[in-house]
């Protein structure tokens, strides 16, 4: 199979040749390890594409303070103010643009554009080349999430509790931002395109499933529509504890799953998410296991998700990813395993 084949046949749960795979290159973790770390992801190498853009990323020397300690202010486009501690992790917001919701008769989201012209054309025949061999997956959309870095978080709770027309607004108005996101990447023939909001605390969901629905499950039916009338395929990411909304994901056009697996019975996460057609991006966990467990107790857990999900089988694949702080024999034992599992 072709790695593009590969991650095809996983998310239709028909057996794979070998176990599918994909690399998140964090900005972070390929910061704090350097070189050693991308030439190991590129010998491992994965189905989305061949990881030669990989660099070392240099951040600005002003970042630092006088005793070299990463620590950044900045204002991004959408008007949030972050302050930032690690390099690559995502940061704390320190403003927000919508703290007063009665700016949002004057608030402009960032200016989008949809390609066209010699722009669409170039990103066309780029498509075209990846997907010769590699999964081609697009994206990156959100509204929960983007709704909580304009308006402070229990605000924006508070907000859809009460459904004011407001956070309805708000709402709209981050579904026309992402309907150009999904017209582009449809545009341009991607296999897939991503969403990630989370709404799963440790213990729950942060609003009954019954508000889910009514807030923000006819939104996503609408914004994903195209793409599933396209054919394509939608990835979409929750962490905490969403097993409540599951079914919903998989009505609205889910395909696949990223759930935060040490919350779940695995082998019934699996057997459930069978039965609904959703494909789980099996991702070891970046806490406690990589962050503070043995290489062996890395090594045995991989080999236990791909164990509990049927992988052989298809409808997964293994998911890897490092942050700041991992132990380097930690980030040896997960690449080597995924290596030694891609051989056969």
């Amino acid at each position: 199979m072709l790695p593009r084949e590969r991650v095809q046949a996983a998310l239709v749960f028909r057996p794979v040749d070998i176990i599918p795979l994909q690399i998140h290159p964090s900005p972070g973790g390929a910061f704090e390890h350097g070189q050693k770390l991308l030439d190991l992801m590129r010998r491992c190498g994965h189905d989305f594409d061949d990881l030669r853009h990989l660099r070392v990323p240099q951040p600005p020397a002003e970042d630092f303070d006088a005793d070299g300690r990463y620590h950044r202010f900045a204002t991004d486009a959408w008007g949030v103010s972050w302050e930032y501690r690690l390099y690559g992790v995502w940061g704390y917001r320190v403003g927000y643009p919508l703290a007063d919701i009665s700016r949002l008769d004057t608030y402009k989201p960032p200016q989008i554009e949809r390609l066209a012209g010699e722009a669409l054309a170039q990103a066309r025949a780029a498509g075209e080349s990846h997907r010769d061999t590699y999964y081609h997956l697009a994206g990156g959309l959100s509204i929960f999430e983007t709704m909580q870095s304009l308006r402070p978080f229990q605000d924006v709770l508070i907000d859809i509790a009460q459904n004011t027309p407001e956070i309805n607004r708000l709402a709209d108005m981050l579904m026309d931002y992402n309907a150009v996101i999904v017209e582009n990447a449809l545009a341009v023939g991607a296999d897939a395109i991503s969403i990630g909001d989370d709404f799963g605390t440790q213990q729950a969901l942060m609003m009954s499933p019954k508000v889910w629905r009514r807030f923000f499950k006819p939104r996503y039916r609408e914004l994903l529509a195209p793409i599933v009338a396209a054919g394509k395929a939608v990835f979409f990411h929750s962490c905490g504890h969403v097993e409540q909304i599951l079914e919903d994901l998989a009505e609205v056009g889910a395909n696949a799953i990223w759930p935060q697996l040490p919350l779940f019975n695995h082998r019934e996460l699996a057997q459930r998410c069978r039965a609904l057609g959703l494909a789980v991006q099996m991702h070891p966990d970046r806490g406690e296991l990589l962050q503070r467990g043995t290489p062996q107790q890395v090594r045995d857990a991989i080999l236990r998700l791909v164990d509990e999900f049927d992988t052989p089988a298809g409808g997964s694949w293994l998911y890897l990813e490092v942050d700041p702080g991992f132990p380097w024999a930690n980030i040896e034992a997960m690449y080597e395993t995924a290596i030694a599992l891609r051989q056969g």
